[in-house]
């Protein structure tokens, strides 16, 4: 080769060298340090992008729908660019008695919330607390309170008030002034939670009309005068539902030269004037008076001396001498007068 071509080369070689430095150059001014936070992972990143979205892929970043960047993505890269990502997680919310799956990029119940533009009532609630974090997959449940006023009417009963009246026999009642309930209103405070009752609360009660007590007089005389116009004295006096009996083996079960035929339970021999009770109600021994309600001659005084299988609680069997007298008595209602 000759002076002058290799002159040429050299020049052309020099040439060269001057573009491809300056090349290298200009790509080494566009390396760019980037400041890369996912989800709170930060780490730093050189690269030659030039736009956000250019970035991404370079490193291929997937972003979905809901995620979260901090910036657009055909911005231009600049150097000690800070790029910011969060992604989004997946939540069950259950609100109105269904359940949605939503999405967001914060784990703080109230931000969760917020992001899906869920708005809470005055007087509604979370579980979880608005304050707390949650997991992905976590369920949310909206309670949605509402609380109503009722007026409700409410019967006051009557009280029931006993005098006592002397000119009344014992075990006599009569009603001289009868009972009638009042009223009230109450308020009452209802409060439900996504539609169910859960507690009732009174408010305000107002009485609208004062309950009238039912006063009833009891007899407390115990003086009373038999069939015969005499006067005695009784402790108390009952009502009973009075048979009769003799000593027929209808009615005793028992024949003449049976042994205690003709005997009452206390080991006298059965008589007028001798009853049958029960020991429960009248003790055997007690004397007694029973008086007739229904016109007929009362029966008189007599003693409980005998007890029968069928006389039970508040019944009495008057002994008579024949059978015609106790098919003629059959079955009655008697006051017995219990004497002192």
């Amino acid at each position: 080769m000759n002076s002058i071509n290799k002159a040429k080369a050299l020049k052309v070689l020099g040439v060269l060298t001057i573009c491809s430095s300056l090349s290298l150059g200009a790509y080494m001014l566009s390396a760019k340090d980037i400041t890369l936070d996912i989800d709170g992972e930060i780490r730093e990143v050189v690269t030659y992008a030039n736009t956000v979205k250019d970035f991404l892929d370079n490193e291929k970043i997937v972003l979905n729908e809901d995620d979260y960047i901090n910036v657009p993505l055909d911005a231009k890269i600049e150097n000690n660019m800070n790029i910011i990502i969060k992604t989004s997680n997946a939540y069950m919310l259950s609100i109105g008695g269904g359940k949605y799956e939503i999405k967001s990029i914060f784990d703080r119940v109230e931000d969760i919330l917020k992001e899906n533009q869920v708005e809470l009532g005055e007087k509604d609630y979370t579980i979880p607390d608005l304050s707390e974090t949650v997991s992905p997959g976590d369920e949310i449940q909206v309670i949605e309170v509402e609380e109503v006023l009722e007026e409700v009417e409410e019967s006051i009963p009557y009280e029931s008030l006993v005098k006592q009246n002397s000119n009344m026999d014992i075990g006599q009642e009569k009603v001289t002034q009868k009972g009638q309930n009042g009223l009230k209103v109450k308020k009452i405070n209802k409060r439900y939670e996504n539609g169910e009752l859960v507690s009732e609360e009174v408010v305000e009660e107002e009485v609208v009309k004062e309950p009238v007590p039912q006063i009833t007089e009891r007899g407390t005389r115990n003086v009373a005068t038999s069939s015969r116009g005499t006067s005695f004295r009784y402790k108390k006096v009952l009502t009973m539902t009075a048979t009769a009996y003799d000593l027929s083996y209808e009615s005793t079960g028992k024949r003449p030269g049976d042994k205690y035929y003709g005997i009452t339970a206390s080991g006298t021999r059965a008589r007028p004037g001798v009853v049958a009770v029960d020991p429960r109600v009248i003790p055997l021994g007690t004397k007694l008076y029973v008086k007739s309600l229904d016109g007929r001659q009362d029966y008189g005084f007599c003693v409980a001396e005998d007890t029968g299988g069928a006389i039970k609680g508040n019944r009495i069997d008057l002994f008579f001498n024949s059978s015609s007298e106790v098919r003629r008595f059959g079955v009655r209602k008697v006051k017995v007068y219990v004497l002192d």
